[in-house]
């Protein structure tokens, strides 16, 4: 018979798994966090029948453990969100696109923006953004690109599917759930599913934001909403100055409202509470 696995942390165990998720995603771990760390990896232990969080650390840094350590980053990723969390932000950003598409008409050149959802989630954000865009520009011309990322494939993988239960919808207006919105049926009875011409606009795909982004991340609009929380000061100024490089001369960074640059070394121009501009 299996011995069951032992299943307390211990600080010694607790420190590493800490530092480990660290280095590997900037995520702050602080003491705070045992009890969540023990609750989410408890189910991973089982699942793997390792006998202790010893012998499961020592698994996941080992060569054969690659897989398991995304696994256990997706575990321990939070994700909480939502459709149109921070109203005011879509607002904004619906009069910041309609000022640019008004310029450009005016000047007879093209429309072309690109987007990023960083921590992306399951992909109300960049649904939501998706939305937003529709209904401020009238443009059939216009080129709209999103790039939507996130550490967690699990998340990415529900994301790309664009399938929500009723409940996950309370913030959006009937008239957007008639326009952008399929109503499940059978198996899917209660859920919606966001419309192919929404899903298309987004590329979804996994990114570890303490990697150095490929050349080709230029923006005008960064959204990194209620995800610096996570991290120390010295990882949110590295990924401060990150975004700042990533984004196009002119173009916005919003963060969520209950983050701050306040105190961190950046050279973004402030606008508003959590909306920055280059």
């Amino acid at each position: 018979m299996n011995q069951q696995p032992t299943l307390e942390l211990g600080n010694v165990d607790f420190e590493r798994i800490s530092r480990l998720v660290y280095d590997h995603c900037g995520i702050n771990l602080h003491d705070g966090k045992k009890e969540l760390v023990k609750a989410r990896l408890g189910k991973r232990l089982r699942e793997g029948q390792f006998r202790s969080f010893k012998e499961y650390f020592q698994y996941v840094t080992s060569d054969d453990g690659t897989d398991e350590l995304i696994s256990m980053i997706d575990s321990l990723s939070t994700n909480l969100t939502y459709f149109f969390r921070e109203e005011s932000h879509f607002r904004a950003l619906g009069g910041i696109v309609s000022g640019w598409a008004k310029e450009a008409s005016e000047k007879h050149r093209p429309l072309s923006l690109r987007f990023w959802s960083a921590g992306c989630s399951t992909g109300e954000e960049p649904y939501s953004l998706a939305m937003t865009l529709r209904e401020c520009l009238d443009d059939p011309r216009a080129e709209i690109h999103i790039v939507a990322t996130d550490i967690s494939t699990r998340v990415l993988g529900s994301a790309v599917k664009g399938i929500y239960p009723r409940e996950k919808l309370k913030n959006v207006p009937p008239d957007r759930l008639r326009r952008y919105f399929q109503i499940g049926s059978g198996a899917y009875d209660g859920h919606y599913r966001i419309k192919k011409e929404i899903r298309e606009m987004i590329r979804f795909s996994r990114f570890n934001l303490m990697t150095v982004p490929p050349s080709d991340f230029l923006f005008d609009v960064i959204f990194c909403r209620n995800v610096l929380i996570y991290f120390d000061k010295e990882t949110q100024a590295a990924l401060i100055q990150r975004f700042y490089h990533c984004l196009n001369k002119g173009g916005y960074f919003f963060t969520g409202h209950s983050e701050s640059l306040t105190g961190l070394d950046h050279t973004f121009r402030y606008i508003e509470p959590s909306i920055y501009r280059k």
